[in-house]
């Protein structure tokens, strides 16, 4: 079960860099349920080409998303969203 109006428009203009503009909207995603805890991310490219910012940059944003412990990336496999989520799972500055 997803509540997408909990989720903030992706604004790479904004007065955040955007690596952090793309964690931050990832994480509130999936404090909304979308994916859900344990589902597997998308590949960084293709994150990249949905949000329209460099591979590089979606690879960043996942360095923060895994700091923050909301994702867990096992090589060869994929990128998940940790399961279960840590109490506070809402976006975080850097």
């Amino acid at each position: 079960m997803t509540d997408r109006s909990k989720i903030p428009d992706f604004d790479p203009q904004g007065p955040q860099l955007v690596y952090v503009a793309v964690a931050d909207h990832i994480a509130a995603r999936i404090a909304a349920g979308e994916p859900a805890p344990g589902a597997r991310l998308p590949a960084e490219r293709d994150l990249a080409e949905e949000y329209g910012v460099a591979y590089l940059t979606v690879r960043r944003a996942a360095r923060v998303l895994r700091e923050r412990v909301l994702i867990l990336t096992v090589h060869g496999k994929g990128t998940f969203v940790v399961d279960p989520l840590p109490a506070d799972k809402g976006p975080q500055q850097v």
